[in-house]
């Protein structure tokens, strides 16, 4: 069983505090252990606090993991939805896209990737909780980004949920095979801003409506785009 490092020292926070305190201690013993074989006493010495201190706030440790979410995941799709309040509809995907690979390519984000992937099986109601709270939320906002497009005239005429899916797998794979999130360098080539501008050139190209190739990616025109395959160094 993975041992959780040691606790490194923290100065002291006031009581108000403390919740944020304990999910940041969750997310890190999260990822070292995992979901199944972390402890909240594990988490407690982390946080600094008692293990007293942590039920004073979260029921157990599935709770701590959902605020863990809402304060991370869900957190970042509320950021997204505020961002699109305005523009038109190709404006406000480019920054939902760009929101989005900031998320995806934080460090929060590869813990949580690997525990969902991993271990969240494990734990049907907590799957249930990520697939309503994030994966479907995460998809509407899409969703009803490209479905406005459509009604637009803006991009051809796709399912909008389907054409959300596919970006959602576009983003992520991008995002997540590079050294900075697994060691695998298939990536660490290209800058990360390239990396973005390929990825958000291709997927407004895909909704393009022919013949009319007129969506920019924060003003890099489609028809100047260069498409480079990944290559291992």
């Amino acid at each position: 069983m993975p041992k959780p490092k040691p606790a490194s020292p923290k100065w002291r926070r006031r009581p108000e505090h403390r919740p944020q305190q304990i999910i940041e201690a969750a997310l890190e013993v999260f990822g070292e252990c995992g979901l199944a074989n972390a402890r909240l006493q594990d988490i407690a010495n982390r946080a600094g606090v008692s293990k007293g201190t942590i039920y004073l706030y979260f029921p157990n440790k599935e709770e701590l993991f959902r605020e863990m979410i809402r304060h991370t995941a869900v957190a970042a799709i509320e950021s997204g939805e505020r961002t699109i309040s305005g523009g038109t509809p190709t404006e406000q995907l480019c920054a939902a896209m760009r929101g989005y690979w900031k998320f995806v390519r934080s460090p929060v984000f590869g813990t949580i990737h690997r525990l969902v992937l991993g271990e969240l099986h494990q734990f049907p109601d907590l799957a249930k909780f990520y697939a309503d709270e994030v994966v479907t939320r995460g998809l509407r906002l899409l969703s009803g980004i490209i479905g406005r497009g459509v009604e637009t005239g803006e991009f051809r005429d796709v399912e909008p949920v389907t054409a959300a899916r596919m970006l959602v797998a576009l983003t992520v794979m991008n995002g997540i095979w590079s050294d900075k999130q697994t060691g695998v360098p298939l990536l660490c080539h290209k800058k990360e801003e390239e990396v973005f501008q390929e990825l958000a050139q291709f997927y407004l190209h895909s909704l393009a409506i022919p013949g009319r190739a007129s969506a920019q990616a924060d003003g890099a025109p489609l028809d100047d785009v260069q498409f480079i395959p990944l290559q291992h160094d």
